[in-house]
């Protein structure tokens, strides 16, 4: 998604300065390329070497270095995005202001491109009114806020003014500067397993990750798609700029597609409902007196099935992993579940299956079937999502 991205990032002096160095090198292994402009004040925090070493690109600091350049037009141009992180209330203020007295702010009133500011401050300088004024006027003029979070800060408070985490703002990145493709549709995608209840602290679940469906969800964000993303026990986080809901049971799991299907262009189907649940649940703990102890098990509820059954012009993915008879078995499973698509892997494949990174996946619809080689899951998710915009 970042590769050949030109992304320009303003340094100013903060203390979460620090934080950048990381992102820089995240961008970098994703393809991006990174240009860093600091201000005097930030390179009295870290070395302008340390910037140039991690983004393997000469950094700006000073606008008379140049005299054969227009150096503030000179390095905006071309640029995807420019960020500026961190982003301190006396930038802001200038930027607002329209004050262009260092390189920094200079490019900013040039640039042409999508400009962003991760805030970094104390909580009370980002409270006061003026600063609150500042922000909500450049964001009427279409200028983009990464939210701080709260936590310690330098001057030993605790308080809103912690910048973004590194990740929360190269999530920001790649939903900025993703082709919107998907843009006016609604995607619920749940992902993960479900949970049958023994008793109070016992239940029975599957090795699901949920690493497929969160790739899914934040690819389709990325996209444009409005995301219902449902999440059963999984270890990936939430997502921001979708509505996230916590499922346990399959019939939480049924519900919660439930209230969203109707109006839902695609289910993409990644969660791992548990076939078999109890037939009953204990209301007490079941203390362990015996040493053996039998227990009924039932056929759970097709719920793919039953939403395919009452889809009316909804696309349906649903998934396949299998252990054998892959392509036989996934065909089955497309014709009775009534789903458009199925994605079959084989888990006892290296590198496929559950909580790896990777996956082989073929993708199955009634007249077509694309096998893929293995991949990161990142890019299994945006090949799915190809087929929706078919």
């Amino acid at each position: 998604m970042l590769k050949g991205k030109k992304i320009l990032i303003g340094v100013t002096s903060g203390i979460a300065i620090y934080k950048v160095l990381n992102l820089i090198s995240s961008l970098r292994k994703k393809g991006a390329i990174v240009e860093v402009i600091m201000t005097e004040a930030a390179t009295k925090f870290i070395n302008p070497i340390t910037f140039e070493t991690m983004s393997n690109n000469k950094v700006y600091t000073d606008m008379w270095v140049h005299p054969d350049k227009v150096l503030h037009i000179d390095i905006t141009n071309d640029v995807d995005l420019f960020l500026v992180a961190p982003a301190t209330a006396n930038t802001i203020a200038k930027v607002n202001a329209g004050i262009a007295d260092n390189l920094l702010t200079t490019a900013i009133l040039a640039s042409k491109a999508p400009v962003a500011f991760a805030v970094s401050t104390n909580t009370n300088m980002l409270l006061n009114p003026i600063t609150q004024r500042n922000i909500e006027s450049l964001q009427e003029l279409g200028y983009d806020f990464i939210d701080s979070n709260e936590g310690q800060l330098a001057c030993n408070t605790v308080g809103k003014g912690r910048m973004a985490e590194p990740s929360e703002i190269e999530d920001y990145i790649e939903y900025k500067l993703t082709r919107k493709d998907l843009l006016g549709k609604k995607i619920i995608v749940a992902s993960g397993p479900s949970v049958s209840k023994m008793d109070p602290v016992r239940y029975i679940t599957n090795y699901s990750s949920g690493k497929t469906g969160y790739a899914i969800a934040k690819n389709a964000r990325n996209r444009g798609a409005e995301v219902i993303y449902l999440t059963g026990k999984v270890k990936t986080p939430g997502l921001s700029m979708v509505k996230n809901i916590k499922f346990e049971t399959n019939e939480d799991l049924k519900e919660a597609i439930g209230n969203h299907f109707e109006s839902a262009d695609s289910l993409i189907m990644a969660a791992a409902p548990v076939d078999y649940v109890f037939e009953t649940t204990a209301k007490q703990k079941i203390k362990k007196s015996e040493d053996t102890v039998n227990y009924t098990l039932k056929k759970s509820e097709d719920i793919v099935g039953f939403f395919g059954n009452k889809k009316t012009n909804q696309k349906i993915i649903a998934f396949a992993a299998e252990t054998q008879n892959l392509i036989e078995n996934a065909r089955k499973k497309l014709k009775s579940k009534h789903a458009d698509i199925i994605v079959a892997n084989d888990i006892t494949q290296d590198g496929a299956g559950f909580d790896v990174d990777t996956n082989i996946v073929t993708i199955i619809s009634e007249d077509n079937m694309i096998k893929l080689d293995k991949m990161a899951k990142n890019e299994v998710a945006n090949k799915i999502l190809d087929e929706l915009v078919k």
